[in-house]
Formats: C-alpha cells, sequence, structure tokens
C-alpha cells in the first residue's frame, strides 16, 4: 500500500546544500579505512577488476535519481558501472527499461552501450564493503558525496531510495525527521518540489523470498514515471 507524507522545506528544493567539492571520492579513497583495506585486498586478488569507488552513472540533468546501498563485490566493483553484472542490476535495468528511463541493450559490462535516458544511478556507499554491510561510520561519512551529487542535479525531482539504509542516507541528505518519513515500500515523501519513493532493495536475497516481486517493484517506477509524465 502506497503512503504519502509531506515535509515543506525550501519552496524550490525542499532542502539546502553547501557548495559541493566533489560528488565521486578519489580512487584510493581514504576516507574508511575499513573499505579502503578491504578494496586494496580485492585488487591484489582480482587486478583486472574495477576495485574503487564506484561513481554514479547517467546525466546530471536527469529528472530522477536512484540510490543504492553499495557496490556488489562481483557487480559493480568488479565492472565500474552501478547494478552491473550481478542479479540485482537485471531488475533494475530491465524495469528502467520498461518504463523508458533507459535505452539500448542491457548485457552486465559497462560497454554494452545501455543509456540512461532522464535517470541517473548512485549509491549510499560508493565503497563495496566486507559482506555487503557497510558499518553507520562508513554510511555516514560517504553521505558527503550523495550529499554533493544531489547538489550536482538541478533538476532532480524524484529520487527512488532501494532499501532502508539508502532511504535513511537520503533524508540526512534531505533535512527530513525519519518519524516524519518513515521506510515502507511504495512509501512516497515530499520535501518541496522532490518526491522520494521507497522500494525494497532489488537484491537476489529480497527476489528469491519474495519479499520483493517484479510486479511490486515495477509498481514503484510506474508511480515515477506517472508522476514525471
Amino acid at each position: 500500500m502506497t503512503t504519502i507524507s509531506r515535509t515543506e522545506k525550501d519552496p524550490a528544493r525542499g532542502w539546502k546544500l553547501p557548495a559541493p567539492l566533489h560528488s565521486e571520492p578519489d580512487q584510493n579513497c581514504p576516507l574508511c579505512p575499513r573499505l579502503a583495506s578491504f578494496r586494496d585486498a580485492a585488487r591484489a586478488r582480482e587486478p583486472k577488476w574495477f576495485n574503487s569507488p564506484v561513481p554514479s552513472f547517467g546525466d546530471r540533468n536527469a529528472a530522477l535519481l536512484i540510490v543504492g546501498l553499495a557496490p556488489g563485490l562481483q557487480g559493480a566493483n568488479r565492472t565500474g558501472r552501478p547494478f552491473t553484472g550481478d542479479f540485482a542490476g537485471d531488475l533494475l535495468y530491465r524495469t528502467l527499461l520498461e518504463y523508458g528511463f533507459a535505452e539500448g541493450v542491457y548485457q552486465a559490462r559497462p560497454d554494452d552501450g545501455l543509456k540512461l535516458v532522464d535517470c541517473r544511478i548512485s549509491n549510499a556507499v560508493r565503497c563495496v564493503p566486507p559482506q555487503n554491510k557497510p558499518l553507520p561510520l562508513e554510511i555516514n561519512t560517504c553521505r558527503q558525496f550523495l550529499s554533493a551529487t544531489f547538489g550536482t542535479m538541478p533538476k532532480l525531482r524524484a529520487i527512488v531510495a532501494l532499501g532502508r539504509v539508502a532511504h535513511e542516507s537520503v533524508l540526512k541528505v534531505l533535512g527530513l525527521r525519519a518519524a516524519a518519513a518513515p521506510f515502507a515500500h511504495g512509501a512516497i515523501h515530499s520535501s518541496g518540489a522532490v518526491k522520494l519513493y521507497d522500494s525494497y532493495h532489488c537484491s537476489r536475497y529480497n527476489t528469491n523470498t519474495r519479499v520483493l516481486t517484479p510486479e511490486m517493484f515495477r509498481s514503484v517506477f510506474a508511480r515515477v514515471r506517472a508522476d514525471l509524465g
């Protein structure tokens, strides 16, 4: 069931951000020692993989931003493009193609020619974490890049948060209280002219256990498509 909450701040954007310095971390970002160590180990083990903070994918002038949790070890950490090369990407990109937010053919590699249309994809944490579980300190530390990403998107109107962690990180950037905008699949929260749409993460675990079905996932993007026109 869809729930909607509204929080009015700035009538133009809904939040105020400092001038962004860098929206993407350096390829050898040292800010999270545990993640840097894990990254170094992956580089030694798989030197041909990307093994760096994964940059956002898509046009900065897009109206839609999708925020995931973090790169998967054998997905984006390997390929260098968000949600590319793992099961979650299969469902995400298939859905984006269905609703006109992408064009081309998704072939699970960064040179497949797939293009996003009025859409951008990023992550709350840019480096792959052990066991796909970033620590709270790492999420907080990396939020500066998420905040700067928002600041580089002048036409941003819609944000899809994939999972609770992404939802909570987006709330902090927007300056919304968690109690006023609780996470729930299908929930919609407003901050000025920007709407936040919640979805369960499109991970293999969630889809295998039927926590998230393809129909549930498509319903979120159908609503985004209808709202953006």
